[in-house]
């Protein structure tokens, strides 16, 4: 009782990811050596929420109806203000422990019996991506041997909204449409995605169901080049080519990018425009590659999102599927001049090889790219 919710659900995914990599059945890990780095934001959440209202809302409350209505005596004040208390539930050990952001992967931590790092990162929505970034930088280290890396967003609150609505970042069509020219704004998600990540010679000896293969990635900031409210293109720029020159792969090759695509206009125009700086612009001489946004579909899941577009691209490389993006009826006029389109349906995704990238760029600036592809040898499409 009283446990934030974001710790169990990321917990419950956690145990599912090492199920089904075989990371973990029947199989003796060593586990001082596999940890587990999640992204996640400071945001207000339930658990929070509750504290604040028992503590401070119940406070003003009594102080407010002692001030406008000076006749009332002490004690009904104070029953006023135990049952605006009582509605909030007992605080107990879980509330404390929901205040720490870190305990969301600590929990996962001491539950899994993972002995390695254990730690959150707060980039905002580039958290996950992030997550991602320094769980190969500890597997390429050699000081690990497995990571959980993703990230989680539960966060419904009413607080929480009120500011994105303050902010104007809400769709007023209630629809969200990433890179159609009718783009008005996103709507909140909330899940959580983690992945487990392994040297690929570890996972190959180990027989462990392989997805896709992580080349490369790539992280970055703004700078004084843009404000907070609105992303630059030389910090994207430059995490793509982080990663893809970490990949050693051609970026003309690739066949699917993962976009961040939140379904802002101004966000959308930046990003479709540094796709096709670093890309290319449409030719002849090549098939265009497929654009998507996995938030078409669940919506912005904040620090969670990089790892919902992550999981998409590599069920994508593994299943040899090009998978659609929805509600881009009206595509943005900057498609046109760009390597991409973007499909309402699923298609084969044929020819060799299979690679992709996914992108993630937080509030304030911050960047992700990663770059993957199929495992060599791998058929042409899996069950």
């Amino acid at each position: 009782d009283g446990a934030e919710p974001d710790q169990l659900v990321a917990l419950t995914v956690a145990a599912r990811a090492l199920a089904d990599a075989d990371a973990g059945a029947g199989r003796a890990q060593r586990r001082d050596r596999a940890g587990v780095i999640l992204g996640r934001g400071g945001y207000l959440t339930p658990g929070m929420a509750r504290l604040s209202d028992r503590v401070r809302g119940a406070q003003q409350l009594v102080t407010t109806l002692a001030e406008l209505v000076p006749e009332l005596a002490a004690a009904t004040l104070e029953r006023v203000g135990a049952a605006y208390r009582a509605r909030t539930g007992d605080p107990g050990p879980e509330t404390a422990i929901g205040l720490v952001p870190n305990l969301a992967a600590s929990r996962i931590a001491n539950r899994l019996d993972l002995r390695g790092p254990a730690y959150t990162v707060d980039a905002a929505c580039a958290s996950s991506l992030l997550a991602v970034d320094q769980g190969c930088r500890e597997l390429a280290l050699g000081r690990c041997d497995l990571i959980l890396a993703g990230g989680v967003h539960v966060c419904h609150d009413v607080t929480f909204w009120s500011v994105f609505t303050q902010l104007g970042a809400l769709s007023r069509s209630q629809a969200i449409r990433p890179f159609d020219r009718r783009a008005d704004g996103i709507l909140i998600g909330e899940g959580a995605g983690v992945l487990a990540l392994k040297r690929l010679a570890d996972a190959e000896r180990d027989g462990d169901r392989i997805y896709a293969v992580i080349h490369g990635t790539g992280v970055s900031s703004d700078g004084r080049d843009a404000s907070p409210m609105r992303p630059g293109m030389d910090g994207q720029l430059a995490a793509l080519t982080q990663a893809w020159q970490a990949s050693g792969l051609d970026p003309g090759s690739v066949g699917l990018v993962e976009a961040h695509g939140t379904g802002t206009p101004t966000g959308d125009e930046v990003e479709l425009h540094t796709l096709a700086r670093f890309f290319g612009a449409a030719t002849t001489d090549r098939p265009r590659a497929t654009l998507g946004s996995v938030k078409s579909m669940i919506g912005h899941a904040m620090p969670a999102a990089g790892a919902a577009g992550l999981i998409k691209a590599a069920l994508a490389i593994h299943h040899a599927v090009l998978p659609p993006s929805l509600h881009c009826e009206e595509p943005h006029p900057a498609l046109a001049s760009s390597r991409f389109r973007v499909h309402g349906a699923a298609e084969p995704w044929t020819g060799s090889p299979r690679r992709a990238g996914v992108r993630a760029f937080g509030f304030g600036g911050s960047t992700a790219h990663v770059v993957l592809a199929a495992p060599a040898g791998a058929p042409a499409g899996a069950p």
